[in-house]
C-alpha cells in the first residue's frame, strides 16, 4: 500500500480533508502533519490524528514565515514514530519548504509532489519581494517529481511563463466527490442528475457557499437583493474568512435578504444545500485580476452537479468553462444593475430551461469517482517506483 505523507498549510481546511479522502479511496495510507489556524490541535481529521505543527493565522505572511522556521528545527522529531513514507506530498510554497527537511530526516529519496491549487498574489508581485519568492519557489521544487493544480490557467498564466516547476503536471480539478462512491456507508446514490429538484420561485436564492473572502462580492450581492426587494435571496454556506471582513455577521444580519447557514460537510451536506437554491455564485473578485480570474472553484463544480445554475463573470477562466459547456449566467460587467438587467425578469420558464442545460451535461463533467482516486493514487505511485529505480542505479 502507498503510504503517503501529507503536509499541509492548515489542517482544518475542508479541502484537506476532501483530498484524504480522495487519497484513502484510492487505496493509499494516509499520515498527515501540518499547521492549524485553530486555537486548539486538531484531534481527527477521517479517522487521523494529525501531527500539529503549531498555530498559523490567515493573511499573517510574516507570522507564518517564522512559524514555518520554527517547525523546520523541530519537524524530525515531530515524524520521529512516523514509518517513512513512500512519497511526500507539499501543499503549497510554505510546506514544500518542510517537505525536503522531512526527507532529510527519514534519510532516504523519498519523492515529493508539490500541490498548489492557488497562486498567491505576493508570488506575482514585480518588485523585490514578488521576484524572491518565485525564486525561493524554483528552488525548492528543483527536484520535486510533480506539480497537481486544478486550473489549465493556473499553468498558463503562471507556471509556465515563468518557468517555475520543471516535473510533469497533474491537473486534479476541484470536482465534487461522488459521496455513495468513496465514504463507508454511504447511501448507494445521492439521486441521478435528472432528479434533482429545486424550490419554486420567486423568490430566486443564489447560493455562495465554500470559502466566503470576497467583500466585494457580499456588498454586490446585498445591493442587489435589495434592489430586486425581496424577489432574490441570498444564501450564504461555508467558512467566512473574517481577516478580510470582520464585521461580516453584523453585515449580513443588516441585510434583509442575505442569510448566512454556518459550515457544511462536502460531500454529505451537498445535496442538501444546492438543492435549497436555484443559482450558485461562482465569482472572486479576493484577488482580481490574478487568481481569481484563473481558478476553477470547488462551487463551480459541485453547484452544476446539483443543478444549481452557476453565475460567473464572461471574462475569467470559469467563464470560459461555462461558455464552452453552453451553460449558466454570465456577466458582462459586476454590478448590481449587471445583475438586475440579467436576472431581473427571471421567471420558472426560463430558471427551467437553464437547468435543464446544467442537468443535461455529463455528470463526470463535475464529479470524482473511486475510480478517479485509484488513477491518482496509481499515478502517485508510479513517482515511487521511478525513484526507486533511481536509488538501485546509485547504488549498483
Amino acid at each position: 500500500m502507498l503510504h503517503v505523507l501529507y503536509l499541509v498549510h492548515d489542517v482544518s481546511d475542508p479541502a484537506v480533508r476532501r483530498r484524504i479522502i480522495m487519497l484513502r479511496a484510492g487505496g493509499a495510507e494516509v499520515t498527515l502533519a501540518g499547521f492549524r489556524r485553530t486555537t486548539n490541535p486538531i484531534a481527527d481529521i477521517e479517522g487521523l490524528r494529525p501531527i500539529d505543527l503549531g498555530a498559523t493565522r490567515d493573511g499573517r505572511f510574516g507570522q507564518r514565515l517564522a512559524a514555518v522556521a520554527k517547525a523546520a528545527f523541530s519537524i524530525g522529531s515531530r515524524l520521529g514514530d512516523t514509518p517513512r513514507p513512500n512519497l511526500i506530498i507539499a501543499r503549497n510554497l510554505e510546506m514544500l519548504a518542510l517537505a525536503r527537511r522531512a526527507r532529510s530526516a527519514f534519510g532516504a529519496s523519498v519523492p515529493i509532489v508539490y500541490e498548489c491549487l492557488d497562486i498567491h498574489r505576493l508570488v506575482l508581485r514585480k518588485d523585490v519581494l514578488g521576484k524572491a519568492l518565485r525564486a525561493v519557489e524554483r528552488f525548492l521544487a528543483r527536484d520535486v517529481k510533480l506539480l497537481v493544480t486544478s486550473s489549465p490557467a493556473f499553468i498558463a498564466n503562471y507556471f509556465k511563463p515563468f518557468g517555475q516547476v520543471a516535473a510533469p503536471i497533474e491537473l486534479v480539478e476541484n470536482k465534487y466527490f461522488e459521496a455513495a462512491a468513496i465514504l463507508p456507508g454511504s447511501p448507494e446514490t445521492h439521486g441521478s442528475p435528472d432528479e434533482v429538484a429545486s424550490p419554486v420561485g420567486p423568490p430566486w436564492r443564489i447560493g455562495w457557499f465554500g470559502a466566503l473572502r470576497c467583500r466585494r462580492s457580499l456588498e454586490l450581492l446585498a445591493d442587489f437583493s435589495r434592489r430586486m426587494e425581496g424577489r432574490f435571496e441570498i444564501v450564504l454556506r461555508g467558512r467566512p474568512a473574517l481577516s478580510e471582513f470582520p464585521d461580516f455577521h453584523a453585515f449580513v444580519e443588516s441585510e434583509p435578504w442575505l442569510s448566512f447557514g454556518g459550515p457544511y460537510r462536502n460531500p454529505e451536506d451537498m445535496a442538501s444545500i444546492y438543492g435549497d437554491v436555484h443559482f450558485s455564485w461562482a465569482i472572486d473578485f479576493f484577488e482580481a485580476g490574478q487568481n481569481s480570474e484563473w481558478l476553477l472553484p470547488n462551487r463551480l463544480y459541485e453547484g452544476c452537479r446539483f443543478g444549481a445554475v452557476p453565475i460567473s463573470m464572461g471574462d475569467t477562466e470559469t467563464g470560459r468553462f461555462l461558455s464552452k459547456q453552453d451553460i449558466g449566467i454570465l456577466l458582462p460587467k459586476a454590478s448590481p444593475e449587471a445583475l438586475e438587467a440579467t436576472l431581473g425578469k427571471m421567471d420558472e420558464h426560463r430558471f427551467a430551461g437553464l437547468k435543464a442545460h446544467v442537468l443535461a451535461r455529463n455528470p463526470r463533467t463535475w464529479s470524482y469517482d473511486r475510480s478517479d482516486c485509484r488513477a491518482l493514487v496509481e499515478r502517485l505511485r508510479s513517482l515511487t517506483a521511478v525513484s526507486g529505480s533511481f536509488a538501485a542505479e546509485a547504488l549498483a
